[in-house]
Protein backbone atom coordinates (compact mmCIF):
# COMPACT_ATOMS: atom_id res chain seq x y z
CA UNK A 1 0.00 0.00 0.00
CA UNK A 2 2.88 2.34 0.43
CA UNK A 3 4.44 1.99 -2.23
CA UNK A 4 0.82 2.45 -4.31
CA UNK A 5 0.48 5.66 -2.20
CA UNK A 6 3.98 6.54 -3.10
CA UNK A 7 3.44 6.26 -7.04
CA UNK A 8 0.36 8.32 -6.50
CA UNK A 9 1.72 11.09 -5.03
CA UNK A 10 4.77 10.68 -7.98
CA UNK A 11 2.24 11.00 -10.58
CA UNK A 12 0.41 13.80 -8.78
CA UNK A 13 3.14 16.15 -8.50
CA UNK A 14 4.10 15.29 -12.14
CA UNK A 15 0.90 16.44 -13.39
CA UNK A 16 0.46 18.87 -11.42
CA UNK A 17 3.91 20.24 -12.34
CA UNK A 18 3.44 19.72 -16.41
CA UNK A 19 -0.10 20.20 -16.39
CA UNK A 20 -2.51 17.01 -17.95
CA UNK A 21 -1.48 16.41 -21.56
CA UNK A 22 -4.08 17.68 -24.06
CA UNK A 23 -2.74 16.58 -27.20
CA UNK A 24 -4.98 14.00 -28.18
CA UNK A 25 -8.15 16.27 -27.43
CA UNK A 26 -7.17 19.02 -28.92
CA UNK A 27 -5.83 17.37 -32.43
CA UNK A 28 -9.58 15.93 -32.41
CA UNK A 29 -11.13 19.33 -32.29
CA UNK A 30 -8.64 20.59 -35.29
CA UNK A 31 -8.90 17.52 -37.55
CA UNK A 32 -11.08 18.38 -40.41
CA UNK A 33 -13.29 15.81 -42.29
CA UNK A 34 -13.35 13.81 -45.69
CA UNK A 35 -15.94 13.75 -47.98
CA UNK A 36 -15.23 10.33 -49.74
CA UNK A 37 -17.36 9.70 -52.88
CA UNK A 38 -17.46 6.74 -54.98
CA UNK A 39 -17.48 7.90 -58.01
CA UNK A 40 -20.33 7.89 -61.18
CA UNK A 41 -22.07 11.42 -60.80
CA UNK A 42 -22.80 13.73 -58.21
CA UNK A 43 -26.39 14.50 -57.19
CA UNK A 44 -27.03 18.35 -56.99
CA UNK A 45 -27.84 17.49 -53.12
CA UNK A 46 -24.49 16.16 -52.52
CA UNK A 47 -22.74 18.97 -54.15
CA UNK A 48 -24.75 21.08 -51.50
CA UNK A 49 -23.42 19.13 -48.76
CA UNK A 50 -19.80 19.83 -49.42
CA UNK A 51 -20.33 23.15 -49.83
CA UNK A 52 -21.96 24.01 -46.74
CA UNK A 53 -19.92 21.44 -44.84
CA UNK A 54 -17.02 22.68 -46.38
CA UNK A 55 -17.99 26.71 -45.93
CA UNK A 56 -16.79 27.53 -49.20
CA UNK A 57 -19.48 29.53 -50.19
CA UNK A 58 -19.20 31.49 -47.01
CA UNK A 59 -15.31 32.05 -47.05
CA UNK A 60 -12.20 30.61 -48.64
CA UNK A 61 -11.65 28.72 -51.64
CA UNK A 62 -11.63 25.34 -52.87
CA UNK A 63 -8.52 23.50 -54.76
CA UNK A 64 -8.77 20.77 -57.07
CA UNK A 65 -6.03 17.91 -57.72
CA UNK A 66 -6.19 16.43 -60.82
CA UNK A 67 -3.04 14.21 -60.84
CA UNK A 68 -5.32 10.97 -60.80
CA UNK A 69 -6.23 11.87 -64.16
CA UNK A 70 -4.54 10.62 -67.66
CA UNK A 71 -6.10 14.69 -68.70
CA UNK A 72 -6.00 16.83 -65.80
CA UNK A 73 -6.89 20.19 -67.62
CA UNK A 74 -10.35 18.11 -68.46
CA UNK A 75 -10.44 17.02 -64.66
CA UNK A 76 -10.49 20.53 -63.73
CA UNK A 77 -12.93 21.96 -65.64
CA UNK A 78 -15.80 18.97 -65.51
CA UNK A 79 -14.81 19.05 -61.23
CA UNK A 80 -14.91 23.09 -61.50
CA UNK A 81 -18.13 23.06 -62.94
CA UNK A 82 -19.79 21.17 -60.09
CA UNK A 83 -19.44 24.10 -57.93
CA UNK A 84 -19.79 26.79 -60.04
CA UNK A 85 -23.20 26.07 -61.37
CA UNK A 86 -23.79 27.29 -57.71
CA UNK A 87 -22.59 30.10 -58.31
CA UNK A 88 -19.13 29.77 -56.22
CA UNK A 89 -15.98 31.09 -58.32
CA UNK A 90 -13.25 30.29 -55.85
CA UNK A 91 -12.31 27.09 -57.19
CA UNK A 92 -9.05 26.62 -58.80
CA UNK A 93 -7.42 24.39 -59.95
CA UNK A 94 -3.43 22.86 -59.04
CA UNK A 95 -1.88 20.45 -61.30
CA UNK A 96 1.53 19.10 -59.87
CA UNK A 97 3.95 16.85 -61.65
CA UNK A 98 5.83 13.95 -60.84
CA UNK A 99 9.32 14.61 -60.34
CA UNK A 100 8.84 18.16 -60.18
CA UNK A 101 9.65 20.43 -57.11
CA UNK A 102 6.34 22.16 -55.78
CA UNK A 103 6.71 25.79 -55.50
CA UNK A 104 5.87 27.25 -51.93
CA UNK A 105 3.02 29.93 -53.46
CA UNK A 106 1.06 26.70 -54.68
CA UNK A 107 2.03 24.42 -51.42
CA UNK A 108 0.83 27.30 -49.47
CA UNK A 109 -2.66 28.07 -51.55
CA UNK A 110 -3.15 24.00 -50.24
CA UNK A 111 -2.20 24.20 -46.95
CA UNK A 112 -4.95 26.76 -46.36
CA UNK A 113 -7.87 25.88 -48.52
CA UNK A 114 -11.02 25.12 -47.21
CA UNK A 115 -11.97 22.48 -49.59
CA UNK A 116 -9.04 19.89 -51.68
CA UNK A 117 -10.90 17.93 -53.84
CA UNK A 118 -9.21 15.24 -55.70
CA UNK A 119 -10.62 14.38 -59.09
CA UNK A 120 -10.95 10.65 -60.40
CA UNK A 121 -8.95 8.66 -63.23
CA UNK A 122 -5.99 6.24 -61.59
CA UNK A 123 -4.85 5.95 -57.19
CA UNK A 124 -1.91 5.18 -58.53
CA UNK A 125 -1.18 7.68 -60.60
CA UNK A 126 -1.76 9.89 -58.40
CA UNK A 127 0.29 8.63 -55.75
CA UNK A 128 3.15 8.37 -57.53
CA UNK A 129 2.77 12.41 -58.12
CA UNK A 130 2.24 13.27 -54.19
CA UNK A 131 3.88 10.42 -51.52
CA UNK A 132 6.75 10.97 -49.66
CA UNK A 133 6.60 14.97 -51.09
CA UNK A 134 5.77 18.34 -49.73
CA UNK A 135 2.17 18.20 -51.54
CA UNK A 136 1.52 15.26 -49.56
CA UNK A 137 2.84 16.94 -46.30
CA UNK A 138 0.56 19.87 -47.31
CA UNK A 139 -2.54 17.71 -47.67
CA UNK A 140 -2.58 16.47 -44.34
CA UNK A 141 -1.41 19.95 -42.94
CA UNK A 142 -4.06 20.77 -44.47
CA UNK A 143 -6.71 18.39 -43.07
CA UNK A 144 -4.86 18.45 -39.49
CA UNK A 145 -5.93 21.90 -39.64
CA UNK A 146 -9.42 22.16 -40.09
CA UNK A 147 -9.68 21.65 -43.56
CA UNK A 148 -12.08 19.02 -45.91
CA UNK A 149 -10.57 16.76 -48.12
CA UNK A 150 -12.92 15.13 -50.72
CA UNK A 151 -12.57 12.81 -53.52
CA UNK A 152 -14.67 11.01 -55.77
CA UNK A 153 -13.60 7.07 -57.21
CA UNK A 154 -9.38 7.17 -57.31
CA UNK A 155 -9.68 10.15 -55.30
CA UNK A 156 -11.43 8.21 -52.60
CA UNK A 157 -9.65 5.36 -52.58
CA UNK A 158 -5.99 7.36 -52.09
CA UNK A 159 -8.09 8.37 -48.59
CA UNK A 160 -6.72 4.97 -46.54
CA UNK A 161 -3.60 3.91 -45.82
CA UNK A 162 -3.18 0.78 -47.56
CA UNK A 163 -4.66 1.57 -50.74
CA UNK A 164 -6.70 -1.12 -53.50
CA UNK A 165 -5.02 -0.15 -56.71
CA UNK A 166 -7.37 -2.67 -58.76
CA UNK A 167 -4.51 -5.10 -60.19
CA UNK A 168 -5.14 -8.70 -59.18
CA UNK A 169 -1.23 -10.43 -59.05
CA UNK A 170 -2.03 -13.45 -59.82
CA UNK A 171 -4.58 -12.68 -63.24
CA UNK A 172 -2.85 -9.48 -64.48
CA UNK A 173 -5.93 -9.45 -67.21
CA UNK A 174 -7.86 -6.29 -65.59
CA UNK A 175 -11.18 -6.41 -64.93
CA UNK A 176 -13.91 -4.32 -63.43
CA UNK A 177 -14.00 -6.43 -60.28
CA UNK A 178 -12.49 -9.71 -59.28
CA UNK A 179 -13.04 -12.89 -60.36
CA UNK A 180 -11.41 -14.88 -57.78
CA UNK A 181 -11.24 -15.02 -53.89
CA UNK A 182 -7.28 -16.46 -53.53
CA UNK A 183 -4.65 -14.95 -51.45
CA UNK A 184 -1.51 -12.62 -52.05
CA UNK A 185 -3.86 -11.59 -55.41
CA UNK A 186 -5.32 -8.51 -53.83
CA UNK A 187 -2.44 -5.54 -54.75
CA UNK A 188 -2.36 -3.02 -51.56
CA UNK A 189 -0.38 0.56 -51.89
CA UNK A 190 0.44 3.49 -49.92
CA UNK A 191 -2.57 6.01 -50.30
CA UNK A 192 -2.84 9.42 -47.66
CA UNK A 193 -3.36 7.51 -44.96
CA UNK A 194 -6.20 10.01 -43.60
CA UNK A 195 -8.53 7.77 -42.86
CA UNK A 196 -7.32 5.07 -40.07
CA UNK A 197 -7.88 1.34 -40.13
CA UNK A 198 -9.65 1.31 -43.35
CA UNK A 199 -9.51 0.32 -47.06
CA UNK A 200 -11.92 2.01 -49.78
CA UNK A 201 -13.35 0.54 -52.12
CA UNK A 202 -15.15 2.59 -55.26
CA UNK A 203 -17.96 2.08 -57.52
CA UNK A 204 -18.75 -0.53 -55.11
CA UNK A 205 -22.46 -2.10 -55.87
CA UNK A 206 -22.56 -0.47 -60.00
CA UNK A 207 -19.25 -2.97 -60.45
CA UNK A 208 -20.15 -5.79 -57.97
CA UNK A 209 -16.66 -5.42 -55.86
CA UNK A 210 -17.51 -7.50 -53.46
CA UNK A 211 -14.82 -10.15 -53.78
CA UNK A 212 -11.57 -7.76 -54.14
CA UNK A 213 -12.83 -5.89 -50.41
CA UNK A 214 -13.54 -9.61 -49.03
CA UNK A 215 -10.01 -10.16 -49.96
CA UNK A 216 -8.96 -7.32 -48.47
CA UNK A 217 -10.28 -8.09 -44.57
CA UNK A 218 -9.59 -11.48 -44.92
CA UNK A 219 -6.12 -10.96 -45.44
CA UNK A 220 -5.72 -7.88 -43.02
CA UNK A 221 -8.30 -8.20 -41.06
CA UNK A 222 -7.35 -5.25 -38.30
CA UNK A 223 -9.15 -3.11 -41.34
CA UNK A 224 -12.62 -2.06 -42.00
CA UNK A 225 -13.19 -2.94 -45.58
CA UNK A 226 -15.76 0.08 -47.00
CA UNK A 227 -17.38 -0.33 -50.55
CA UNK A 228 -18.99 3.03 -51.38
CA UNK A 229 -21.51 2.91 -54.60
CA UNK A 230 -21.73 5.66 -57.37
CA UNK A 231 -23.44 9.22 -56.37
CA UNK A 232 -22.89 7.71 -53.23
CA UNK A 233 -20.71 9.44 -50.26
CA UNK A 234 -19.24 9.19 -46.81
CA UNK A 235 -19.08 11.88 -44.69
CA UNK A 236 -16.21 11.43 -41.98
CA UNK A 237 -15.97 13.47 -38.88
CA UNK A 238 -13.83 11.74 -36.04
CA UNK A 239 -14.45 8.67 -35.98
CA UNK A 240 -18.41 8.85 -37.31
CA UNK A 241 -19.48 8.10 -40.47
CA UNK A 242 -22.50 9.23 -42.35
CA UNK A 243 -23.87 8.20 -45.91
CA UNK A 244 -24.83 10.87 -48.17
CA UNK A 245 -26.23 9.85 -51.53
CA UNK A 246 -28.40 7.71 -53.64
CA UNK A 247 -27.46 4.23 -53.25
CA UNK A 248 -25.50 2.05 -50.53
CA UNK A 249 -22.12 2.08 -48.58
CA UNK A 250 -21.56 -1.76 -47.67
CA UNK A 251 -19.56 -2.39 -44.50
CA UNK A 252 -17.31 -5.37 -44.08
CA UNK A 253 -15.58 -6.38 -41.31
CA UNK A 254 -13.41 -9.51 -40.25
CA UNK A 255 -13.91 -9.64 -36.09
CA UNK A 256 -12.71 -13.28 -35.53
CA UNK A 257 -9.61 -12.73 -37.93
CA UNK A 258 -10.56 -15.71 -39.85
CA UNK A 259 -8.42 -16.69 -42.40
CA UNK A 260 -7.82 -20.16 -43.85
CA UNK A 261 -6.17 -21.33 -46.93
CA UNK A 262 -6.30 -24.78 -49.05
CA UNK A 263 -4.07 -23.75 -52.00
CA UNK A 264 -4.74 -20.90 -53.65
CA UNK A 265 -7.72 -19.85 -52.13
CA UNK A 266 -9.09 -18.40 -49.40
CA UNK A 267 -11.59 -18.87 -46.68
CA UNK A 268 -12.95 -17.44 -43.39
CA UNK A 269 -16.06 -17.65 -41.23
CA UNK A 270 -17.78 -15.25 -38.94
CA UNK A 271 -17.23 -11.87 -41.37
CA UNK A 272 -19.79 -9.04 -40.83
CA UNK A 273 -21.58 -7.46 -43.58
CA UNK A 274 -23.42 -4.27 -43.16
CA UNK A 275 -25.16 -1.77 -45.23
CA UNK A 276 -26.13 1.42 -45.30
CA UNK A 277 -28.46 4.38 -46.91
CA UNK A 278 -28.68 8.04 -46.95
CA UNK A 279 -28.62 9.73 -43.52
CA UNK A 280 -27.18 6.28 -42.30
CA UNK A 281 -24.41 6.37 -39.83
CA UNK A 282 -21.67 3.94 -38.57
CA UNK A 283 -19.04 4.52 -36.00
CA UNK A 284 -15.00 3.29 -37.01
CA UNK A 285 -12.84 2.01 -34.82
Amino acid sequence: MKNLNTSVSFIFLVLLFFGVPQISFAQQEKQGSLFIIGGGSRPPEMIKRIISESGIDKKGYAVILPMSSAEPDSAVFYSKNQFTEFNLDNIYGLHFVKGKKASEEKLDSLRNASLIYISGGDQDRFMKVVANTTIEEAIKYNFENGGMIAGTSAGAAVMSKKMITGTELRHPRYHSTFLHLEKDNLELKDGLGLIKNVIIDQHFVRRSRYNRLLTAVIEFPEITGIGIDEATAILVRGNNAEVVGNSQVVVITNPSNSNKTTGEKISARGLKLDIYLHGESFELE
